[in-house]
């Protein structure tokens, strides 16, 4: 397909690869939980979970750059914890002046804050190689045979296919405006109107984007229903899970929860 780029599914050939998608999928959960739980200021745990998903990217093949370079389209969102800086009491750190008011930060508000994006940094970091590292067919799979609701794997595995559907309109229509218009041969500047009459453009564009999106989504549905679907995507049986998977998850599931017993016992 031309819009594969939206999988970020990589075929390598490597030990997380290799892995039951059931296995990585428990431990994934396991190690996000595990990294929410952890108190506030742990920092040799961080450390030690850090170590933890470093050395699961360089056994993927996948590569640390991989990983990080992705990652970090998460943290712009933790900013929306900035204002714990200065509401969490504690030892002053530095004061903001604002009109007649004074805005304090505490060392032990920083100290959260600094928490709050590094457990985001690496739960991030996690669902990425788990994304990059199982296809979403098998995802879906493994969700099922947690004991996942159907209906909710059901919401997820059709999301994630509409998505292909509304990527693939917008790229049509694309087609079709660019097959319609003309560029000035040796034009300097962009042709096409005024900043307001492009947002007007785009607006119109969006609301066709939706309709013929939700047209096109309710034709594959109809299509589904007359075909037998019922609300579960059905699949060849899963593989045994074998003694390796075994191994894997049992000394995966007791090192995450000696870090967390850790954690809650120093730094609790």
């Amino acid at each position: 397909m031309h819009i594969h780029f939206l999988d970020p599914y990589r075929p390598l050939v490597s030990p997380i690869h290799s892995l039951d998608s059931r296995a990585k999928f428990v431990l994934t959960i396991a190690f996000i939980l595990t990294v929410s739980l952890t108190p506030i200021a742990a920092w040799p745990v961080y450390i030690l979970l850090f170590a933890v998903i470093l050395s699961v990217e360089i056994l993927s093949g996948l590569g640390v750059w991989f990983v990080l370079k992705r990652a970090s389209l998460a943290l712009p969102f933790v900013l929306a914890a900035l204002p714990v800086l200065f509401t969490i009491h504690g030892q002053t750190l530095f004061t903001v002046p604002l009109g007649s008011r004074v805005f304090t930060a505490s060392v032990e508000g920083l100290e959260r804050f600094v928490s709050i994006a590094l457990k985001s940094w690496l739960s991030v970091q996690a669902a990425i190689v788990l994304s990059a590292c199982t296809p979403f067919p098998e995802l879906l799979q493994a969700m099922r045979a947690v004991g996942i609701p159907r209906l909710l794997v059901g919401m997820f595995g059709l999301m994630w296919r509409y998505l292909f559907v509304l990527v693939d309109e917008a790229l049509r229509m694309m087609t079709a405006r660019a097959a319609r218009s003309g560029v000035e041969e040796g034009a300097v500047r962009k042709v096409g109107g005024s900043l307001a009459w492009r947002a007007r453009v785009t607006g119109g564009m969006a609301g066709s984007l939706f309709l013929r999106g939700f047209e096109r989504s309710d034709r594959i549905y109809t299509a589904m229903l007359s075909r037998g679907y019922d609300g579960e995507v059905r699949s060849m049986l899963l593989p045994p899970f074998g003694s390796r998977n075994w191994f894997v998850l049992i000394y995966g599931l007791a090192f995450l929860g000696f870090l967390l017993l850790f954690g809650i016992l120093f730094f609790g």
